[in-house]
């Protein structure tokens, strides 16, 4: 079996917003839901799945045999980590409410979501208030300052000396240097570039920088390292329309997305159960056993219909695809061995979707699969074309392929 790409998917936001929702309705997993603050008070991790049409559908094949992720009627699931951190309020970057400790949890996330409560009903320490009364803007800013603060934190802890020492190399061995010391915070040599490029601060010694240069650094590093979307939260409550509007304006070049994190479970919850039919993604769902719903359960339901239909569906799988698709610039490809039959050496046929960044080659594909693999790659070949592919051709979302190697060790 090909090891699935290690994506993770940090889910931030202040208390009473409806992370813990989120979480539940992604991944299934029952955590502790209650309408106060401070109900997490530990890092929720579980498996969430993001959405592509599967190959077979599209090339007409009667099935494929998912192994390391899950087909639903020609719709591939792909499975990514995601982590839900207890509610951040403002001074968490020094711990207050165990803050630190939390924003500790997120070192390794690749893409965070943001959720906010888009029907403004939660003050900043995330109590409940009227509905409309509290603009969700500032949490927006109030909570990535705060992630943007502790990583400055953990940069400066140790910055008079890492900068001398930098200031001593050349820039690109210097970079190689910086890149290594923030390695831990799935910070990457690239991220680091393009932080110094945006800033322009390429040109300046590390020392010279002052505290205000280090928190414009770091806040760009943050941005191109932890690319954020937010989450629009609650947006079935009425007040939440004029809100969302609001936000729009003012977050342009931001990518938002009003969710329902209740429907979402809701509808999740329905289907298994076996109340009604609905797969995650879909713009509506089908009721298959009416007897056994309960007049209010039917009223629930049509009003989480009223929602889907104005919004395109509850919002919880896009929001979850455009974290690793949209955000992270990711796509799905699909290892084979037989490019004809679309197998393995089993026959199983179209069985593993892996997660990759865009732009990756044939040759990295074939390091993804089995180290052994890339190491004797000679050639891949494109399963739907029959065509040869060299070691550095670019593959696109959706290729089937086929590494053909010296090395015949293959993942199972």
């Amino acid at each position: 079996m090909v090891t699935q790409t290690s994506v993770l998917v940090g889910i931030i936001g202040k208390t009473n917003v409806g992370k813990s929702t989120l979480f539940s309705a992604l991944t299934m997993i029952p955590v502790k839901i209650e309408n106060r603050p401070f109900v997490t008070l530990e890092p929720n991790v579980g498996i969430g799945y993001i959405r592509q049409t599967c190959p077979h559908k599209t090339l007409g094949l009667p099935r494929c045999d998912a192994r390391n992720s899950i087909c639903i009627e020609g719709n591939r699931f792909v499975p990514v980590k995601i982590i839900d951190v207890p509610g951040l309020v403002a001074g968490a970057h020094e711990g207050r409410g165990l803050g630190n400790k939390f924003l500790d949890s997120l070192r390794q996330a690749d893409v965070l979501i943001h959720v906010i409560d888009a029907s403004g009903s939660t003050d900043p320490e995330g109590r409940p208030v009227k509905p409309g009364s509290y603009d969700p803007y500032d949490d927006v800013i109030l909570i990535e300052r705060e992630f943007d603060l502790w990583l400055t934190s953990i940069i400066k802890s140790d910055w008079s000396r890492l900068s001398k020492a930098l200031d001593a190399l050349p820039l690109s061995e210097a970079i190689e240097r910086l890149s290594q010391r923030l390695s831990g915070l799935s910070i990457k040599k690239s991220h680091v570039v393009r932080a110094l490029e945006e800033t322009k601060l390429s040109g300046s010694k590390f020392s010279s920088w002052r505290d205000e240069e280090l928190q414009i650094f770091v806040s760009s590093l943050r941005r191109i390292s932890k690319p954020t979307i937010i989450a629009a939260n609650k947006a079935d409550i009425p007040e939440a329309i004029d809100i969302i509007k609001s936000l729009e304006k003012r977050l342009q070049g931001r990518i938002m997305v009003p969710i329902s994190a209740e429907a979402e479970l809701a509808l999740r919850r329905a289907s298994a159960a076996g109340l009604i039919k609905y797969i995650p993604g879909d713009r509506d769902y089908v009721v298959i056993d009416r007897g056994r719903m309960t007049p209010a359960q039917e009223r629930a339901l049509e009003k989480i219909r009223s929602f889907m239909e104005r919004f395109g569906g509850t919002g919880v799988q896009r929001i979850i695809n455009t974290a690793v698709l949209e955000a992270l610039d990711m796509i799905v490809v699909y290892p084979v061995e037989d490019p004809v039959r679309m197998c393995d050496s089993s026959g199983n046929i179209l069985p593993d979707a892996i997660l990759a960044r865009r732009g990756v080659t044939a040759r990295e594909l074939a390091y993804m699969i089995h180290t052994e693999l890339g190491e004797g790659f000679l050639y891949a070949i494109d399963a739907k074309t029959k065509s040869r592919l060299g070691a550095d051709h670019v593959l696109s979302d959706g290729d089937i392929v086929k590494i053909v190697s010296t090395r015949k060790k293959q993942a199972r």
